[in-house]
Formats: structure tokens, C-alpha cells, sequence
């Protein structure tokens, strides 16, 4: 590639030293010191600082870098300059200045904004450096979901997001006409996992799910990104090992390849170093009475609330594992504890430094009768889930799967205060715009 042809990244600079490229992006910032004129590029991988000189351009140039407004759209001429103390460790020394679009008033500025202003303006947020970071981090912890789970052998299945019933129970279900029946959104890929994985071993799906809460905590969305792996021949202690280790690569992988963007973030990292396996595992019923010994006034039957996570986590330096929660609390489909069987065979994987359950699994149910008596005791329609008991008609074998929510994963690992920055367009109970 010849020097006038070249058209690289930021990203890609650094091979381009002492060379004339030509770049297009979106002017960031600007500033200028006399006889000097600076301009922030970005183009969707870095920023880069170019440095326009009254002698070195002509009138024309030096003027437009003055008069050019933050995110207009440019094509930028000039010649690579490695410096370290530049944003991305290299600078160019400009040589033209191509005008795509002057932007009008930008109306996001460098002062604070309120949170209401920004989420109306979310569209253009998502320019700022910090969103830029949060998302590319959100994209390579997508990645590694996927790559984990194709490394490891598992099937990509893509379950429906219109379905006939409800997974997580009725009362967060958005219902939908669907050809003069009720049809509903989907909670959870899980239920038509258990059948292909059935068929295939070992599965997994990754895609939008939707809870109608009526929640505004900073952990809930009402659209959100699942993804969710089912075993076949797997128990409770196959999944908890599964969940470990899963986890154990996204944060490994995470933290070596978002260095930059995490500290964009300004995310200590300190506490992501210790999420190496060994998890600690404690049964409710001792989380129960260690919440006890903290000060928690949680009976026992009750779920935890984030409270109560946020309490429990802070005793440990890595993701904690609660297992058998009381059946009473947990879904219908979740096989019950041989040894107690008020208890469910179930794990909820929470996270530290306050950021609570990100991902909930169990063993299921593969007993046909046992189901069936389940469903009856939920009020769950019958007819609507012959289907899923009719996996427990042929070939019946114990399975388990979990699933873990991608936004909260995001806000933990990004170390965000509120979901609404893990997920370019956030749907909560008051935010349907843009």
C-alpha cells in the first residue's frame, strides 16, 4: 500500500509511522494555542490528536480547524508522529482538512448533565468516550459468551421470542395478539432448550428476553440480553461448575483485552483479579443465618433482595454461590433436593461488590408426574406446556442449565452504578424514547 493510498484506523497508526494517511471521523474536541490548532478525532476504534500548524497548512485549513464545530464529520490528511504523551500514542501532523458536515450545536457538552437529559439524548451519548468504552466492552463480553460456549462444544439454538406461556411466572409476562390467540413475549429461552438439548447434548441460546416489572432499581430492565446453556446428564453440581468456570473466562478474557476501555471507565480492576476459581458455595439456609450475624432481618422463606446480596457479597473477594433456596421461592420447573424436598436443586450466582445475582440455574425437573403436579400447583396452563412435558416421555434424563443476564454482567464488570449505560437503548418502566 502506497503512502497516498493509505487509510487505516486510529486503531492502526502505530504501523503507519513517518507516513501520510488519510482518515475520516468525527471531530471530538478542539482547542488551539497561537500560531497552533488542535483537533480530537475519533472514528469508532481510538482518538487521535491532530496538530495543525499556520505555517504548515494553508489559510483555508487553519481557518476551517477554528471555525469547525464538535461532531462535525471530516477527512483528516497529514503524516504520523509517534508520541506517547498523545491519546493512543500517536499524533498526526496535518496537512488537509476535508469538510463531510458541519454539525450544528452539539448539545451535549463537557459540563454535567442530568441523568433524564442524557437518556432523552441517548442517541448522541453514545458518542462520549465513557459510552464508547462501556459498549465495546459490553461487545467482547458477547464475544466471549459465544466463544466459550463453541470452544466448549456446545449447539447454538435460537429460541422463539414470541411463545404460548410463561416461564418466570405470569405476572411479568407483556402480552401480544397473535392471530386471534394471546401470545407473550419471551422471559426465557430455557424451556425450549431442554428439548434440543435432548437432541444435541449440549446447547445453549443468546438473545432479547422481556420482564414486565414494575421495577426502577438500577439492576432491572424490562428488555434485556440472556444467554442460557442446558446439559443433558447434568445435576446441580455439573452446573455450578459449568457457571464457575464460565465465568472465571469471561473476566480473564475481559480484563486482557479491555485494559484501554476499562480505564476509560475508571474501573479498579483490583477486585476483577480475584474472580478465580474456587468460588466459595454456601446453602441458603447458612446464608440465611450468616445474613443474621450482619445485621439482616431476612426470614427464613424469603428470597433475598439486593439488600441482602449486596450484605452477603461484601464477605467474600469473589462471586458467591447460594444453593438450595426453598422451593417455595423458585420456579415451578426446579427439581427438588432428594434429601429435603422443600428445597430446590438450584444455584444463584452473585457477584461482588454489591452488584447481586447474575446468573440463576438449577437441575430440572425430568419426572413427568412430578412436573405436571408443579404445573398444577403454579395455575399454569396445562394445554400450553404438553410440549415441554412431553420431553419427559421419552428418553426422561436429569438436566440443568443456568442462565446469566448480559447487562448486569456489564455493569459489574464495567463497575457501573445503574444498567442503563450496559445496553445502547435501555427499555425501563418510563423509558421507551429513543
Amino acid at each position: 500500500m502506497s503512502a497516498q493510498s493509505a487509510m487505516p484506523t486510529i486503531r492502526e497508526l502505530k504501523a503507519y509511522e513517518n507516513q501520510q494517511v488519510t482518515l475520516n471521523g468525527w471531530v471530538y474536541n478542539k482547542r488551539s494555542s497561537g500560531k497552533v490548532r488542535f483537533l480530537i478525532l475519533r472514528d469508532g476504534t481510538g482518538y487521535l490528536q491532530c496538530v495543525a500548524f499556520v505555517k504548515d497548512v494553508p489559510p483555508e485549513v487553519f481557518d476551517l480547524c477554528d471555525r469547525v464545530k464538535l461532531e462535525s464529520s471530516v477527512s483528516v490528511t497529514g503524516t504520523v508522529r509517534l508520541d506517547e504523551r498523545a491519546p493512543g500514542g500517536v499524533e498526526l501532523s496535518l496537512s488537509a482538512v476535508a469538510l463531510h458536515h458541519m454539525a450544528e450545536e452539539y448539545p451535549i457538552q463537557k459540563k454535567d448533565h442530568e441523568t433524564a437529559f442524557l437518556m432523552e439524548n441517548r442517541h448522541l451519548w453514545l458518542r462520549s468516550s465513557r459510552q464508547v468504552a462501556i459498549l465495546r466492552t459490553r461487545s467482547e463480553i458477547e464475544q466471549s459468551f459465544r466463544d466459550y460456549f463453541y470452544d466448549n462444544g456446545f449447539t447454538l439454538i435460537d429460541s422463539p421470542i414470541l411463545t404460548p406461556a410463561a416461564c418466570e411466572g405470569t405476572t411479568t409476562l407483556f402480552e401480544t395478539e397473535y392471530f386471534g390467540e394471546k401470545a407473550y413475549l419471551s422471559q426465557s429461552g430455557q424451556l425450549y432448550l431442554e428439548p434440543a438439548c435432548m437432541a444435541l447434548g449440549k446447547v445453549y441460546c443468546f438473545g432479547p428476553t422481556f420482564r414486565a416489572e414494575k421495577s426502577k432499581t438500577r439492576r432491572h430492565l424490562t428488555e434485556f440480553w440472556m444467554l442460557e446453556p442446558e446439559v443433558a446428564f447434568a445435576g446441580l453440581e455439573e452446573v455450578m461448575a459449568l457457571a464457575e468456570d464460565f465465568l472465571v473466562y469471561v473476566v480473564s478474557r475481559v480484563l486482557d483485552r479491555c485494559k484501554e476501555e476499562l480505564k476509560i471507565a475508571e474501573r479498579d480492576t483490583t477486585a476483577l483479579e480475584n474472580v478465580r476459581k474456587p468460588f466459595p458455595r454456601i446453602q441458603y439456609k447458612d446464608a440465611v443465618a450468616q445474613l443474621h450475624t450482619l445485621g439482616s432481618d431476612i426470614a427464613h422463606g424469603d428470597d433475598f433482595g439486593a439488600d441482602d446480596e449486596t450484605i452477603l457479597t461484601k464477605q467474600y473477594d469473589r462471586p458467591l454461590m447460594v444453593h438450595r433456596y426453598p422451593s417455595a421461592v423458585k420456579a415451578f420447573y426446579m427439581e427438588p433436593d432428594p434429601a429435603d424436598p422443600s428445597l430446590a436443586l438450584c444455584v444463584d450466582v452473585l457477584a461482588p461488590e454489591g452488584y447481586g445475582e447474575i446468573i440463576g440455574g438449577s437441575e430440572r425437573i425430568h419426572d413427568h408426574d412430578l412436573l405436571l403436579r408443579r404445573i398444577r400447583e403454579h395455575g399454569l396452563p396445562e394445554k400450553a406446556f404438553q410440549w415441554y412435558l412431553d420431553i419427559r416421555k421419552y428418553g426422561t434424563v436429569r438436566h440443568g442449565g443456568f442462565g446469566i443476564g448480559l447487562e448486569r454482567t456489564v455493569a459489574w464488570i464495567c463497575g457501573l452504578p445503574h444498567v442503563r449505560e450496559t445496553i445502547p437503548y435501555p427499555r425501563m418502566i418510563y423509558q421507551l424514547y429513543p
